[in-house]
This record gives structure tokens, sequence and C-alpha cells, in this order.
């Protein structure tokens, strides 16, 4: 008869190595893609936010027109709107849409710092995509155009943050203090109440493939593994080491011909101990340089 132990084991090993194998292909794109990661990514998102609001109260129409997302329209050549749709204001009253965007500006920003500039992208880039698919998905089921704006998006981000600090509190309406995971539970309760109710199977199957970003988030490589305080300071770490590594001096150049391990990472560099100094050479110029008295 099996033990608790061994039950354990048979049940949550497989889930912990499927993580783990996640966890390593994060790594490997983060170091092989991490330095073109778009830092402070949350001040571009609200940017885009204050040109929506401008819109809407210089040329309200005009969003509608020509930059919402609208699957019809892109298939018929007009490719921007899978971009200019993030520029919906997520209110059109000024003082709760500062109070809004601050909060996302928030949220964001403490998520990049937690997770680092790669994976915030991915999170963010990756609701996007699925914004644009659900979109998609509910024209060619219902055959009928659903304007999707950043409405899921911001949700699956305001999710991630409480499931990384649940702990959190805000302000209910300026006043009363609630932890961040109860207003979270609240919101799922929400949407899966909207998604029920919704008329038409096209606005429900939208609405799931665009939250699915959290979703993969949440069962896939992040369920119980919150990132310790270390942890968020080695990606920090990181991420500032690679955002720009053509400023970084190279490890190793040769004094006579300048080449250096990372442009030519075929030699072999050393440093000549009768040079009056610290003085590096390539293999080639090692033994028949002039030494610096």
């Amino acid at each position: 008869m099996l033990t608790n132990e061994a039950l354990n084991f048979i049940l949550f090993n497989k889930d912990i190595s499927g993580v783990d194998r996640l966890e390593k292909l994060l790594n490997k794109l983060e170091r092989k893609l991490g330095r073109y990661a778009i830092r402070h990514l949350m001040w571009y998102i609200c940017a885009l936010y204050i040109i929506g609001l401008v819109l809407h109260y210089t040329n309200p129409q005009f969003y509608t027109d020509y930059l919402s997302l609208n699957p019809q329209a892109i298939l018929h050549g007009q490719v921007w709107r899978i971009f200019t749709f993030l520029m919906q204001a997520p209110d059109t009253n000024i003082i709760f849409f500062i109070f809004i965007v601050y909060l996302y500006y928030m949220i964001g920003e403490t998520l990049e710092n937690t997770w680092g500039s790669f994976r915030f992208n991915l999170y963010y880039f990756t609701g996007v995509l699925f914004t644009i698919l659900g979109s998609f998905a509910a024209y060619f089921v219902s055959g009928k155009v659903f304007l999707m704006d950043t409405s899921y998006l911001n949700l699956s981000m305001f999710l991630a943050f409480a499931f990384v600090y649940p702990d959190t509190k805000l302000l209910l309406m300026f006043l009363i203090p609630v932890k961040i995971k109860w207003l979270a539970y609240i919101d799922i309760a929400f949407f899966a109440y909207t998604v029920i109710t919704a008329p038409y199977m096209g606005i429900r199957i939208s609405a799931l493939i665009a939250v699915m970003n959290f979703v993969i988030f949440y069962f896939g490589f992040m369920r119980g593994r919150r990132p310790s305080p270390a942890q968020t300071a080695r990606r920090r770490a990181y991420t500032k080491a690679v955002r720009k590594p053509e400023n970084r001096p190279a490890a190793h150049r040769c004094t006579v011909c300048g080449r250096t391990s990372e442009t030519n990472p075929e030699l072999e560099f050393r440093y000549c101990s009768k040079c009056n100094g610290n003085y590096e050479y390539c293999q080639d110029h090692l033994f028949n340089h002039e030494h610096v008295v």
C-alpha cells in the first residue's frame, strides 16, 4: 500500500518537473532576448492611454472608425489596428482616468521589478496576442464584430499582481483598506458571471481567450512559486546587466590588435608579466610585442 509520501511524489513530481522545464525555457529565452525587452513598459502604455483620452475628447468617433480592434477591417488591410487598439482609454472621466492609469502603472512597474523586464514584456504582449486572437475567434464563430479593448488585458495584469502580492492593501473608495486578493476574487467572480450570462457565444469565447496569459501564468510556471526577495533582486541585477551589452567593457582585449574575447571568442588572452602594468595580449601577440616599461 502506498504511503502518503509516495503518493504525493507520484502526484506532484510530474508537475514540478514540468514547472522546472518551463522555468529553464524562460531562462534560456531571457538570456537570448532579454536585451531587447522594453524597460518601464508601462510608461509607454500609459502614454497611449493619454493619447486615447485626448482623442476621445477631440474626435470620439476616430478611434472606433480607424484604430479599434476590428477583425473585419484588419482582414481588409487595416493591419495597424492590432497595435492602435491599445490606446483606448480605460475610463473617459478624467478623475477616474488618473487613478486607474496610476493603479495600472504601479502594478506594471511592480511586476517588472519583480520578474524583470523580459518576463513582464512577455506576459503583457502575450496578453495582447490573446486579446487579438479572442477578437478574431469571436468574429469567425459568430460572424459579428465585437470591438475588444484592453479591459481583459488589464484584468490579467491585475490578477497576476494579486497572485504575487496577495496581501497588498488598496483603499476601496479611497477610504476602506482591502487586501488585493479579495478584490481579485471579486473580479474573477464578476468575470465568470459575465462569461456565463453573455448573450453571444462570440463574447464568451473572446473573453476566455483574452485572459489565457493569466491562466498559463498561474497553472503553468508560477503555481506555488512566488518569487522571493532574493530572486527579485537577482532578476533586477540581470535585467540591468543585459540592457545594453554593447556598453559593457569586453572581458579580455589585446593591447596590440584590439581584438576582444567577445569579437573573437576562439582566441586566448594572457597578461604579460614583463610589461609594467596590466597589459593583456591575444595569443598572436603575447610573445612578439614590445614590452611596456
